[in-house]
């Protein structure tokens, strides 16, 4: 077979096999197959019944046999329901309901899920424990999809809470679908080799995904590696799963191309754990359940020199990588896929890529351990011990986080003392006490507070005490008691809160945490029978799981804290991180030096944080407390260097390396007003630039790696230096002094105050190696000064000691911008308010002081000290609603004046339609003189209505000033007046075709025309070369004479014109007459007058000039319409004929029209009630007859009322035709006038077709 037939096969069954698995993983769209009711009786268990009507085979949902549901014999916390759905199989939903006609049923409840019917694991939502919302009746339904499915053999309904007036009961439905899946087990002594197709390897891209279960917290899940050492490893090690990429020669390879990224925790809890590794070029995702880290391997990747084999549960040579220390995996595997291809499928099929070492099975056995979780501190485990015998042997294992509990108990033989085996410190203790006396007190082992298991052996034999921990020697402890330990009952994890048990000692606090494997006298104890009240005794158990989480899995404590936990709760340990608070969230250091100096700090060295509660931490800077503070951040050579025999093949290249990371000068630069950094090149026959072919010869890299190659003192994207900028080089034919190339010493120095581009991390210099040829250069350190803030605090003390409210913006709050702040303070709580953001408050103290009480004046903009004083300007300042006159103290006070520029930075976008704000004493106001709008704000629409033959012309050779003083003929002196780009903008209202519209003319018998064709569609027509014919553009959406308001904008960019009507999608069209409107003379509006050459169709149009309404008309700056009605005097406009402002240009088509609305005989005809029977009902056939007879006759009348109708609309049109708009009182009526003409023509239409 050929390799490509090969390959497309391969890729065939892939893909084959990829949808089978996502078919029977469960799509989300047809995944809800009822599974419950189809179970036979023998599937259905449960902790008790009530009676044989009430087991647990009756609870399927709806299903009335027996009493109606299950019912426990005892209602309490220790019932459970559970179905066995005969294989593992993913459930998506359960619903529930009570017994049926019963007041029995359960109000809320856990849902737990196993593979073998034991070692239960609580359904989980977002990391806590979810308690599901049951029933409030017998016989309602409630149903709740599942938000992640679940894949399970077994499921169990454990029931919290009960109607109190009934029992516990219940009837379930569980839905869901079959789940298939490939398993392998292994035994800790095998591992499953995979060997890469050679030609299908991509070394870009690598998926690998895969299930896994284990009781074991160590072994290896993957490995693979090279000759060299080189490896990757996926390995579990204490219950965590790591994933380590090692180098095999460090020596070759940079150290950090080491990576260990470990995730997850509890992963030993045999219940299923998914893994996902992506690696696509250099990225890499490495996902455990739910929790993915990603991370850059930096080229680590491409370093890596590994052979063509992947093993699974183990390392098949061990040594090879001096691994002989780390164990084979012992547990399962599920769906193991290596970039799509079925791992486990191969190995199942016996396939030649598979090679297996040790004993492997395709089978997942399941262990038969039943754990024990110890909820609170009142909970405990009583069992009976071997009374009569003179040796006591007791083992167990247990995991928790509390440092502290109570493990084990008894008492003393034939005395009152007692036997305690206990958590102190993380240790475990044995004390021996009677009477209050302790006898001894021995202790072993050391940091078992780990989540990890551990085990515990007690052995008593002859008066000799012994425990072993973990198994090992050396956590070992013994001891010798003058007394026998008599052990009639054993008492787990804590005493009964009742009775008076000498044996049990309370002063202890309980365990919380989980125990298995619990053994007396060498037997193991069975905890299933003592939950079926068999043996024992307990109380605040969950039995047959380890409910056990880790609460520092994600980690909440931020910026490096340390995260610890007991049972219930985690702690942040946040020493040495510059944070604090219970997250180590807020910063202990100031933002800036600013912030500093605020605070009343004088020069020094300070550790500013500049993001504060952000990602990035703390670092040491100077602060330079003058009339400015300074920000300053050292680098690691601020010295002078010289340069020699630095050419472009060597070039001298130096690295800067600062006191903080480019991520936090970053932040510290972003948030400065103003920064700067001098740089200082000093040469001798050293140029900077090489001018004959253009390329530089030194220059320097900025924080984002770019290169820049202007120098101190200049602009960025300006290839000079300083000097070339002012003019003042020592050789005026170069733009820097080095340029000069002159065998003296000379510089380009200055500062570069670019914030982006700072600071300089780089120099290279190129043009030292020629003979006298040097340079030298000197970088300062970079220098910020100025704050820009993003938070308002609200400060104040009532006498219980200093209280703040902070509200924090994500933008910068001088942005020249006016911001709203509302602070309040009363006896409940402060708050604070800025813009529109969420408001923040501070509730007072319920005791203490609560009046606030001052005696001082009122300072706005600083401090009495004159400290901290504000910058910028306040205005409408009320102090309990009462307005204080700011501006009139203003006026008296020094350094303080009143009114506030920069009105238009705020309100500049409140001046529309081209307006341009100004700003003036106390305010602002909108400049609408370039603008076709007026109004306040350039919003107020200026329109006119244009009778027949009315004319508008604006002559632009009045506009423009340079040919005033000239005597020569127009088209010499209007040659330069040449447009590249026109911008028309306009809306009109018409009812009249052919219509002009627009016209503008030129000296040089070019034009542009914008018309109504007779058929109303809107046509442009440019003429930019007087010896061809016009470029014509049509635009048909619609008729555009309805009467309607039409918006028009028309664009030219040189051959390029963009047309949009009534703000629909812009047209685009090409222009072949040419690119120049050359010598423009006027535009006209409305009709022409003069005599002018243009094309027949816009001789047509012109000839009915326009009737109707047009409104905003703009050309470029100029507004023709606005200079006819408002300048007329001062404006070089000329009217001719009747021409009227007026409001037309913002009527909406309803108020311009008054047509008539022809109805229906359906609209007249009432309701009717189908469902009322007539009373009166006549069935003959005359009723029938004159029933139809009045019906014709209706319809006749009807229609002589019609034809009446259009004898008089047509009168009324012939007469308006004539008569045209004379007899018409206004503007508006002139066009209403017209427009019901049309729209009754129309109408007449409609009702000759009816």
């Amino acid at each position: 077979m050929d390799s490509v037939t090969e390959i497309f096969l391969k890729l065939l069954v892939f893909l084959c096999v990829h949808r089978q698995h996502m078919a029977v993983t469960g799509d989300k769209y047809n995944c809800d197959d009822q599974l419950v009711s189809a179970l036979p009786q023998s599937s259905f268990s449960s902790s008790s019944e009530l009676s044989s009507s009430h087991s647990p085979g009756f609870a399927r949902l709806n299903r009335r046999e027996g009493a109606g549901g299950w019912s426990p014999l005892v209602s309490n916390k220790y019932q459970w329901l559970q179905i066995d759905l005969g294989e593992r199989t993913e459930i998506t939903a359960v619903a529930t309901q009570g017994g049926y006609g019963s007041s029995d049923w359960v109000t809320s409840y856990l849902l737990m899920f196993s593979d073998s019917g034991q070692n239960w694991k609580q359904y989980r939502q977002e990391e806590s424990i979810w308690a599901f919302s049951g029933n409030t009746n017998a016989d309602s339904v409630v149903y709740y999809k599942l938000q992640h499915s679940i894949k399970a053999r077994f499921l169990r309904f454990v029931p919290l809470d009960w109607n109190p007036n009934g029992r516990i009961g219940m009837r379930i439905e569980v839905y869901g679908c079959t789940y298939r899946s490939e398993v392998v087990g292994f035994d800790g002594k095998s591992c499953l080799i995979y060997t890469l197709n050679k030609k299908l390897i991509n070394t870009l891209k690598d998926v690998i995904s895969l299930k896994f279960k284990t009781m074991q917290s160590d072994g290896i899940l993957l490995h693979r590696e090279g000759q060299n050492g080189d490896h990757i490893t996926m390995e579990l090690t204490k219950g965590k799963l790591s994933l380590l990429i090692n180098l095999g020669d460090t020596k070759t390879y940079p150290s950090n191309a080491q990576i260990n990224i470990t995730l997850g925790s509890l992963l030993d809890d045999q219940h299923w754990h998914s893994v996902l590794i992506e690696h696509f070029n250099n990225q890499v995702n490495f996902t455990v359940d739910k929790h993915t880290h990603h991370f850059h391997a930096k080229g680590e990747f491409s370093y890596l020199d590994l052979d063509y084999e992947l093993s699974f549960g183990g390392i098949p040579v061990p040594g090879k990588s001096g691994t002989l220390s780390r164990r084979n995996f012992h547990g399962c595997f599920e769906n193991i896929y290596y970039n799509g291809v079925n791992i486990i499928d191969l190995a199942r099929r016996h396939k030649s890529q598979i090679y297996i070492v040790g004993n492997m099975s395709f089978s997942c056995l399941e262990p038969q351990v039943v754990p024990v979780t110890f909820l609170s501190s009142s909970s405990f485990l009583a069992l009976r011990g071997t009374s009569g015998q003179d040796e006591v042997f007791v083992s167990f294992q247990f995991r928790t986080w509390n440092k502290e509990g109570l493990l084990l108990s008894s008492k003393l033989h034939q005395s009152s003392g007692g036997f305690l085996l206990y958590l102190s410190d993380g240790r475990v203790k044995i004390n021996l006490h009677k009477t209050g006396r302790v006898l001894s007190d021995i202790a072993a082992g050391s940091g078992l507070n780990n989540g990890q298991w551990h085990s515990v052996s007690l052995s008593v034999k002859r008066n000799r005490i012994s425990v072993r921990v973990d198994n090992d020697v050396t956590s070992s402890a013994h001891a010798f008691t003058p007394l026998q330990i008599y052990s009639d009952v054993f008492y787990f994890g804590g005493c009964p809160s009742s009775g008076n048990i000498s044996e049990c000692n309370t002063s202890f606090g309980g365990f919380q945490g989980c125990m298995r494997h619990i053994s007396i006298g060498n037997k193991a104890v069975d905890i299933i029978s003592i939950q079926q009240n068999g043996f024992g005794n307990f109380s605040d158990l969950q039995i047959d799981l380890c409910g056990i989480t880790d609460r520092c899995l994600p980690n909440y404590c931020e910026h490096g804290g340390e995260c610890s936990q007991s049972w219930n709760s985690f702690h942040c340990n946040c020493a040495n991180t510059g944070y604090k608070g219970a997250t180590c969230h807020y910063p202990i250091y100031e933002q800036s030096c600013e912030a500093y100096k605020h605070r009343g700090n004088t020069s020094g060295f300070y550790n500013i944080d500049s993001d504060g509660s952000g990602p990035l931490g703390p670092f040491l800077v100077y602060c330079n407390m003058t009339d400015a503070t300074w920000t300053i951040v050292q680098h690691n050579s601020t010295n002078l260097t010289r340069v020699k025999s630095a050419n472009r093949e060597n070039p001298h290249t130096v690295f800067f390396k600062y006191s903080a990371n480019l991520e936090q000068l970053q932040a510290t630069i972003n948030l400065a007003d103003h920064c700067e950094q001098e740089l200082a090149y000093y040469c001798k026959k050293s140029r900077l630039l090489d001018k004959s072919d253009g390329r530089p010869l030194s220059w320097w890299i900025g924080r984002t790696n770019e290169t820049h190659t202007y120098w101190g003192g200049s602009l960025p994207a300006v290839q000079k230096c300083a000097c070339g900028l002012e003019g003042s080089c020592i050789d005026s034919q170069h733009y820097c002094n080095c340029d000069a190339d002159r065998d003296e010493w000379t510089n380009d120095t200055g500062f570069l105050s670019y914030k982006d581009h700072l600071p300089v991390t780089e120099i290279v210099i190129t043009d030292t190696d020629r003979p006298n040829s040097e340079a030298a250069y000197k970088l300062g350190p970079l220098l910020c000064r100025g704050d820009t803030p993003y938070e308002v605090a609200f400060s104040f003390d009532v006498g219980n000691g200093p209280s703040e409210v902070i509200v924090q913006s994500r933008n910068s709050l001088n942005d020249n911008q006016w911001h709203y702040v509302k602070a309040e303070r009363n006896v409940k709580e402060a708050s604070l308010q800025i813009d529109q953001l969420p408001q923040r408050s501070h509730s007072a103290p319920p005791d203490g002081h609560i009046r606030l009480q001052l005696n001082s004046q009122l300072f706005v903009g600083g401090t009495a000290s004159r400290q901290k004083g504000f910058l910028g300007c306040i205005r409408s300042l009320r102090l309990n609603g009462m307005a204080l006159d700011l501006e009139e103290r203003a006026k008296i006070t020094p350094g303080v004046e009143p009114g506030c520029p920069g009105h238009c930075s705020s309100y500049g976008n409140l001046c529309h339609n081209g307006g341009k704000c100004r700003e003036k004493y106390s305010g602002f106001s909108c400049d609408c003189t370039f603008s076709a709008y007026a109004g306040p704000f350039c919003k107020k629409e200026i329109s006119a209505y244009f009778w027949t033959g009315t004319s508008v012309t604006y002559n632009f050779q009045e506009y423009y000033t340079l040919a005033k003083n000239s005597s020569s003929h127009a088209s010499s002196f209007y040659a330069d007046m040449t447009l590249a780009r026109e911008a028309i903008t306009f809306a009109f209202r018409t009812a009249r075709t052919p219509s002009l519209l627009l016209y503008v003319s030129s000296f040089y018998k070019e034009y542009l025309s914008v018309i109504l064709t007779r058929n109303g569609s809107l046509q442009i027509r440019y003429k930019l070369d007087s010896h061809q014919n016009p470029d014509v553009f049509s635009i048909s959406f619609k008729s555009m004479a309805d009467g309607q308001l039409q918006h028009v904008k028309i664009n030219r960019e040189e051959e390029t014109l963009f047309v949009e009507v009534n703000q629909n999608e812009r047209m685009k069209f090409i222009l072949s007459s040419g690119t120049e409107f050359n010598a423009i003379k006027s535009l006209t509006l409305g009709k022409i007058l003069e005599n002018s050459d243009v094309d027949e169709e816009t001789m047509k149009a012109n000839s009915q000039g326009f009737v109707g309404c047009l409104s905003s008309v703009q050309f470029n700056h100029i507004a023709p319409l606005k200079a006819a009605l408002h300048h007329s005097s001062s404006a070089p406009v000329i009217v001719k004929g009747r021409f009227t402002e007026s409001n037309c240009g913002t009527l909406t088509g309803a108020d311009s029209t008054s047509s008539e609305t022809t109805h229906s005989f359906a609209d007249h005809s009432g309701p009717i009630d189908e469902g009322k029977p007539l009373a009166n009902a006549i069935r003959s056939d005359s009723a029938i007859i004159g029933g139809v007879i009045a019906v014709v006759i209706f319809i006749l009348l009807c229609i002589t009322a019609i034809a009446i109708r259009i004898y008089k609309k047509k009168g009324i049109y012939s007469k308006n035709e004539a008569k045209g708009s004379e007899n018409e009182d206004s503007a508006e009526s002139a066009l209403k006038s017209e427009l019901s003409m049309q729209n009754t023509a129309n109408e007449n239409q409609k009702e000759y077709f009816f």
